[in-house]
């Protein structure tokens, strides 16, 4: 199974974007595909405080149409939505502690976190941090 990171769902989203058509052929890939892929809770929740930030996006995407765009990934049968469970804690603590992990960064530790505890073979996104997760193959389907 595949998951996707945020910035992948970001440039998918939002046609200014200059990965736009890349990522969202991916994520359209993905979606209409016959293998489970996956996006973990983390990302569904930074991605709509992203597109719906004023500061980061002039003019922001408005809540409702974020909202929609949720929903329309949710409407493919393939998706597996990411969350914790009982073999969380376990994971997310061991990335912490091997990859010195403090501030912001622990975001990204939940989501390798969350990929290993559901089997996740390959994470895609075009943040690079992630490479100081052990266990967790990152792939940025955006370049050759």
């Amino acid at each position: 199974m595949i998951a996707v990171d945020t910035n992948l769902l970001v440039y998918a989203h939002r046609e200014d974007s200059s990965f736009h058509e890349a990522a969202y052929s991916c994520i359209l890939e993905l979606a209409e595909g016959q293998a489970l892929w996956a996006i973990p809770w983390p990302c569904i929740h930074e991605f709509l405080a992203i597109v719906t930030h004023p500061r980061i996006y002039a003019p922001p995407t408005p809540l409702e149409k974020a909202i929609d765009q949720v929903e329309a990934w949710m409407e493919s049968p393939t998706l597996v939505l990411l969350s914790e469970s009982e073999d969380y804690w376990p994971q997310i603590r061991d990335l912490l502690q091997k990859g010195l992990v403090t501030g912001p960064q622990v975001h990204d530790a939940r989501v390798a976190a969350l990929s290993r505890v559901h089997g996740v073979r390959e994470l895609w996104t075009a943040d690079r941090d992630f490479g100081r997760f052990p266990g967790t193959p990152v792939r940025n389907p955006l370049v050759g």
